[in-house]
Formats: structure tokens, sequence, C-alpha cells
């Protein structure tokens, strides 16, 4: 036991070491400089109010937050790079005038402005307390982002930190053989793997990439909708 959890742990490290130095070289091609099609698509689907209060994992510095913000839904983030909170703050600082303050809470640091706060730091440093009530999870980049030695660990967390609130996924799928990742590829099988038992798995729309990922592997988007389980 005591071995499994130091090679957990080395994984951990090593993840973020990985994302770490990708937002250090600027190597963020997986920043979209637009809102996501699936979310602006399907966020209807999730069936909660405009003032809810929406749970972002990883977000990175990503447009979906303005998008959200402007359609008057509240937003709470959680992402590990330092550089990507901050640019994330000067962006819309700089687009709409969102000012902001910054807060250290244990290992993390806590960003907040008006209908927005940001966790920077670990994402399971995370906890119920400091995330607060959400209203759903929205996750384009999170699950994808991670090997698979952390998926199981990351999805076990977010429905603790989430409890019952829907969620709209969006994943790839496309030949693991074909290119390392990330973003990996994530089956339909392996969605079922992790929610199925909490949550009713709905398949929204599943979108061909034209001219292949990366611009060289056939890959779908699948989009889900996952709906609590009543218990």
């Amino acid at each position: 036991m005591e071995s499994s959890n130091a090679q957990t742990f080395s994984e951990v490290i090593m993840e973020a070491e990985y994302w770490h130095q990708k937002w250090a070289a600027r190597d963020i091609g997986f920043h979209e400089g637009v809102v996501n099609s699936s979310l602006a698509n399907h966020i209807d689907q999730l069936g909660v109010p405009a003032a809810a209060r929406i749970f972002v994992p990883l977000c990175g510095k990503t447009r979906d937050i303005a998008w959200l913000l402007s359609r008057g839904y509240r937003v709470v983030g959680v992402e590990l790079s330092p550089v990507a909170v901050s640019e994330l703050f000067t962006e819309l600082f700089t687009e709409i005038g969102l000012a902001h303050t910054v807060e250290s809470v244990g290992d993390l640091r806590s960003y907040s402005a008006h209908n927005l706060v940001v966790w920077q730091g670990d994402f399971f440093a995370l906890t119920n307390a400091l995330l607060g009530d959400v209203d759903a999870v929205y996750d384009r980049a999170a699950l994808v982002a991670l090997a698979p030695p952390l998926r199981d660990q990351y999805t076990a967390h977010l429905k603790t930190l989430a409890e019952s609130a829907p969620q709209l996924l969006v994943t790839y799928e496309y030949d693991q053989s074909a290119f390392a990742g990330p973003p990996f590829s994530i089956s339909e099988a392996e969605v079922n793997r992790h929610y199925a038992c909490d949550y009713q798995v709905k398949l929204m729309a599943r979108e061909t990439i034209d001219g292949g990922f990366r611009g060289r592997v056939a890959a779908d988007i699948a989009t889900w909708l996952l709906e609590p389980r009543v218990q």
C-alpha cells in the first residue's frame, strides 16, 4: 500500500511539472481563443437557471469563462498554473474591466471577482468547504488532460466536490496509439466506467474533427450530459 501511494504521489508531481512547463514555454495549443461550441450548443441541457454557479475544473484561461459570465452565470474554477490564472484575469480586466483580489488559503490562492472565483493550485487540494455549492460542472479540458493513472482519482474527487450537480463533459475519441496525448482519447466505455454508477450518461453529440486531430489523426469530439441518478 505504501509503495502504491508513493507512486501516485510521484505521478501527481510529474503531471504538475508537465503543465507548468507547457505554460512556461507558451506551448498552449490546447487553449481555444473562442467559446467552445459544445458549451454554447448544449449548456441549456444542464437545466440550471441563468444565475447558476458553474464549476470549471482545470480551467486554464479559457474563453468559456467570459462567455458564461456574459450570460449571467456565476463561475468557480480551479487551475494549477499561476501563469494561466494571471493571464485570465488580465484579459478579463482588459476586455470588461473585471477587477479582482487575491488571497492565500493554505496551499491554494483564491482569485475573486464579481461572479467569479478561481482557485489556483492543486485540484486535489480543493475541498467542499473552499469550493462551496455548485449547480453544475463543465469539463472540457480536465478529464482529457490527465493520463490514465490519475483519471480515477480525478473523477472520484470531482464527484465528491460537485456532489449531485449535473455535468457537461467534452471528450476526444481517436486512436491513442497514433498520438500519445494529451489531450487523451476517452472512450464511451471509460466515460461510463467513471460515471455510470452515479449518473445517467447521455451522449448529446458526436462530431468528426475536420482534417483530423492535430491535422493527422482521425478523431471525434463527444459531448456528454451527466445527470445524477435519483437515490
